[in-house]
């Protein structure tokens, strides 16, 4: 792995763990959310250490029962690790304002994708400009209620 790289994994951690504490310490009140979106605690299992991983992400689209999560990496060439893991393992737990739901991922169908796409932007433009940097299709990850 280059050291380009190794940057932008170690600023991707650096986000999450700031994003965490900041979460935690202030008992859910700061970084509840981005804009209309709620933040999100992923829980995946690593796919080769088979230990729990956790990743502060939002959720551009939400409704009661289906959360969307976007694999985007900041628009990186490389897929996110909690995608790998979820991917290799689709059970997977959200928190969600402080509740933990036991759910189901799935990438979205490249229809299913072409039906979001146009709301997950409205919440967030830059998803857009993160698919133009990369040339790999960014992945959108729908979670359903197990």
């Amino acid at each position: 792995m280059g050291l380009r790289n190794e940057l932008v994994d170690l600023q991707m951690k650096t986000m999450n763990v700031l994003h965490r504490a900041v979460y935690t310490l202030s008992g859910g009140r700061v970084l509840a959310s981005f804009g209309s979106m709620p933040a999100v605690e992923l829980h995946t299992i690593g796919r080769s250490s088979g230990k729990r991983r956790a990743t502060m992400l939002t959720a551009p689209v939400h409704e009661r029962h289906r959360y969307v999560l976007i694999a985007s990496k900041g628009g990186d060439d490389r897929n996110p690790q909690w995608y790998l893991n979820l991917v290799a393992n689709p059970e997977v737990e959200l928190t969600v304002y402080g509740i933990t739901l036991p759910m189901r991922a799935r990438t979205a169908s490249p229809e299913e994708k072409a039906e979001l796409w146009p709301q997950i932007v409205a919440a967030y433009k830059g998803y857009d400009g993160y698919q133009r940097k990369t040339s790999r299709d960014i992945p959108v990850v729908i979670c359903e209620p197990r």
